[in-house]
């Protein structure tokens, strides 16, 4: 990772860091406060040593003091864990609020995007990558605060009681940072790397298992379970690399501190055997053991950095592995749109010289198609699978990138507010999405807040009624993710009978009578063409006989678009 890099992703996290509140803010006050109380405590002790061993004071004369130093004690105890978990709080907040955001920000892009992560990706970074980013706000934060200040400040107390020891502070302190700054660089790149690993498995794992019956149709269940653990095994050996320097770090830390102790119990040591006569005043018993006291709390933020200066690269690695799979995290969530279905006139449809072409760009789907249908028009796509139907349809509502014109109501497509768009139209794919939810909950999502009753009458329309009527809970039977424990039928009509909840101008159908037979195709047909009535419809479907009954038919072949005659006989409502 750059020093840029490294740059953006501080400032990144700074900007996250504002979102903690209060909370965060307590989390970094409380330590602070507490060595403040540290100081105060240590001197007590050290008064309450010299009294009792150089003037033999007695026991109840230095009741006050041992009382005090269990209050500062008391007090300093309940600081560090209210403080923890106040950090622990502010994180929860930070990482609710970028959660949000983010999934914000998935949505409001196209679901066909040919930059949108795979679900699996998405998701680790949503939920791994993000929950990584805890150590940071609750514990490395408040650390390196510590760090940074209580040193300096129990140096400048200490250097006009002692300058010997107040300049052996100073000069070994700045040492610690230094060298961890030196073992740092090689911790950050393990750690992008153990970042980008944990992303591979997670989106891995679930595409592999949401893949599994297609894979063992074709033998390979063996062989992806293999590869799964050959990756689980190359992250386990990037996260020992990554806790192996983490661990030297730490390494170095204790070596300098030890130093600096050592220094300074030698110093005060030889000071009281008059070895050494470095002051101008004699060094008193209880100025000695305050020195002591505080030799080891000198270098204990030091310490506490440095075992959680870890949690700053894994940071770090988590906000730039967030950004390469969803985009800036510290950009503002857009808002989602209101896509609750409006009532208006009929849409006019029309499309001139629009070319449609596979999400890589290499290969045409179609090429230059024009065509009008007016407001109220019912019109039938015909063609072979591959023509580009779907892609068709799915370019109209702006979910695939086209060349051309597209125009609604004489409006350019790019010109409609996305959340209009959405309210004013509706398309039913070849595989709609059904939730695990009762039958009566996946056709609420037409509609939500719809009546029972419109409920019952869009599943009767759609002809949901007539299997759920065998089921045990009728329209309060449960249903599996995709539809699981339905025929392909029976999750269309489903997803058709949302239909009949909404007041769509433009009604987009694909395929919408597959794996129907023909006096239920008709049957479902009929209310169609009734529900369409005022409204434009065009129905991308193999069936001539569903295409007869519309006003129009075209036929997709070969790229192009042609007109196609209809029988008389069969147009219309039967």
């Amino acid at each position: 990772m750059s020093a840029q890099t490294n740059k953006t992703k501080s400032r990144a996290l700074d900007g996250l860091t504002r979102k903690g509140g209060t909370a965060l803010i307590f989390a970094i006050a409380a330590p602070l406060i507490g060595g403040l109380l540290l100081v105060w405590q240590a001197w007590t002790l050290a008064d309450v040593l010299g009294r009792a061993i150089e003037l033999g004071e007695p026991a109840a004369a230095l009741a006050p003091s041992i009382l005090l130093i269990f209050g500062l004690l008391l007090v300093r105890s309940l600081l560090g864990a209210l403080g923890e978990q106040a950090g622990l709080s502010g994180a929860e907040t930070i990482k609710l609020h970028l959660r949000r955001g983010l999934m914000a920000q998935l949505l409001a892009r196209s679901p066909r995007a040919v930059d949108t992560a795979p679900s699996g990706v998405a998701a680790a970074a949503i939920i791994d990558q993000v929950d990584t980013l805890e150590g940071y706000f609750a514990r490395y934060l408040p650390a390196a605060m510590q760090a940074a200040l209580l040193p300096l400040i129990f140096g400048a107390i200490i250097l006009p009681l002692d300058w010997v020891a107040g300049v052996l502070f100073l000069i070994t302190a700045p040492l610690i940072p230094v060298f961890m700054a030196l073992v740092g660089w090689g911790a950050q790149i393990a750690t992008d790397r153990q970042a980008r690993a944990l992303s591979h498995l997670s989106g891995r794992f679930a595409d592999r298992l949401r893949g599994l019956l297609t894979l063992k149709l074709f033998g390979r269940e063996a062989a992806e379970t293999a590869g799964i653990v050959e990756a689980s095994e190359a992250l386990r050996l990037r996260t020992l690399k990554v806790l192996r320097i983490a661990f030297l770090s730490s390494a170095v830390l204790e070596f300098f501190a030890a130093l600096g102790v050592a220094g300074i119990a030698l110093y005060v040591g030889l000071t009281f055997i008059d070895y050494l006569q470095l002051r101008s005043s004699p060094l008193s018993l209880q100025l000695g053991m305050f020195l002591l006291l505080m030799a080891p709390e000198v270098y204990n933020p030091l310490r506490l950095f440095a075992s959680h200066y870890h949690d700053r690269d894994t940071a770090r690695s988590a906000m730039l592995e967030i950004e390469q799979q969803l985009g800036n995290p510290s950009a503002e969530a857009p808002p989602l749109n209101d896509i609750a279905p409006r009532q208006g006139p009929a849409l006019a449809l029309r499309l001139a010289g629009v070319t449609l072409r596979t999400p890589d760009r290499m290969a045409s789907v179609a090429l230059d198609l024009s065509f009008d249908v007016p407001a109220g028009q019912t019109i039938a796509l015909l063609g072979p699978s591959g023509s580009g139907k779907s892609t068709l349809l799915e370019a109209i509502v702006g979910l695939r990138e086209h060349s051309g014109e597209i125009l609604l109501d004489d409006r350019k497509l790019a010109q409609w507010p996305e959340g209009e768009l959405r309210a004013r139209s509706f398309l039913l794919t070849q595989k709609p999405r059904i939730i695990h939810a009762s039958l009566a909950q996946n056709i609420a999502l037409g509609r939500p807040g719809a009546t029972r009753q419109e409920i019952e009458s869009a599943a009767a329309r759609a002809l949901v009624s007539d299997f759920a009527l065998g089921l045990p809970d009728g329209l309060d039977t449960l249903v599996g993710e995709d539809g699981v424990g339905l025929s392909g039928g029976q999750a269309q009509r489903i997803a058709l009978a949302r239909l009949f909840l909404r007041d769509a101008g433009l009604i987009l159908l694909d395929e919408p009578t597959a794996h129907l037979g023909a006096d239920m195709e008709q049957e479902i047909a009929t209310n169609l063409l009734a529900y369409a009535r005022g409204r434009t419809m065009v129905i991308a479907t193999h069936s001539e006989a569903l295409a007869a009954r519309m006003d129009r038919a075209y036929r997709l072949t070969g790229g192009d678009l042609f007109a196609t005659p209809l029988p008389k006989t069969k147009r219309g409502v039967a």
